[in-house]
């Protein structure tokens, strides 16, 4: 398991995970977190998100996505993936970690309780997509 080092890596990760192509600016962002998981030269993973600042002076990371190649599954990758940017967010000095999953992924689920995570406890939530 890697930190992303380069666009090249990034590009491919993109391409595989997201079918598209990567923002030529997306790792000079300020507060850009991505872990890409490989085994010799195959893309089998990756995680991305960001460090988030907060008005009250301390941090948070947002972990938007974690995906592993079907063929990877179940192997640990994921969570690997997820301790790396655990430790690069508390290393950012963020104090707390957020993340959404659907109702029904319940190997997510599984995953993220055994890191430690909880359920919100400000009950039920809906999430809003805005287009800009």
């Amino acid at each position: 398991m890697i930190s992303v080092p380069d666009g090249v890596l990034l590009g491919r990760a993109v391409r595989r995970f997201m079918g598209g192509e990567a923002g030529a600016d997306y790792l000079g962002m300020p507060g850009t977190l991505v872990f890409v998981a490989t085994e010799d030269a195959e893309l089998t993973g990756w995680c991305w998100g960001a460090w988030i600042g907060r008005p009250d002076g301390t941090s948070m990371v947002y972990l938007h996505q974690v995906e592993v190649a079907e063929s990877h599954r179940r192997k640990g990758i994921a969570r690997g993936l997820v301790t790396a940017f655990m430790s690069a967010g508390r290393e950012a000095g963020a104090t707390k970690m957020f993340l959404t999953t659907g109702a029904h992924n319940t190997p997510a689920q599984r995953l993220y309780t055994s890191l430690g995570g909880g359920r919100a406890t400000q009950g039920a939530t809906e999430n809003y997509w805005f287009l800009l």
